[in-house]
């Protein structure tokens, strides 16, 4: 096991109607201290999305997925996340809300590779058949 380290992964979910609580896997976020990587992939099928509500605003969804991906990057485009680190943009990602994007639970794993995690991860809970 040298050289695999322990990491952290929650999946994005789209859920467009709350009161139903139907929802499809959109994206993983994939969070490694000790490489301080934090990283984000998504895939959004606008067929099952449009499968659970026909009326969903598809560009605010794919918005929210940006903003998502903008404050994983860090920098200025991750608004006042822009000075945290990784590992509290990764907390502030993964935090319970109420809106159409929402985080899963946390998991962990170990991994030598976390950005090939993260491309793993989207093929096997996002991009695979339902």
């Amino acid at each position: 096991m040298s050289g695999r380290e322990v990491f952290e992964y929650a999946l994005l979910r789209v859920v467009p109607r709350i009161e139903r609580g139907e929802q499809i896997n959109a994206g993983v976020l994939v969070y490694c201290r000790t490489r301080s990587y934090l990283g984000v992939r998504t895939h959004l099928d606008e067929r099952r999305l449009l499968a659970l509500d026909p009326a969903v605003d598809v560009a605010g969804v794919r918005a929210a997925l940006r903003g998502v991906a903008e404050v994983c990057c860090g920098g200025a485009q991750a608004g006042q996340a822009a000075g945290d680190d990784a590992g509290r943009r990764f907390r502030w990602l993964v935090a319970p809300r109420s809106t159409v994007v929402q985080p899963g639970p946390v998991h962990s794993g170990l991994t030598a590779d976390p950005e090939a995690e993260a491309e793993r991860l989207l093929e096997l809970l996002v991009r695979a058949p339902a």
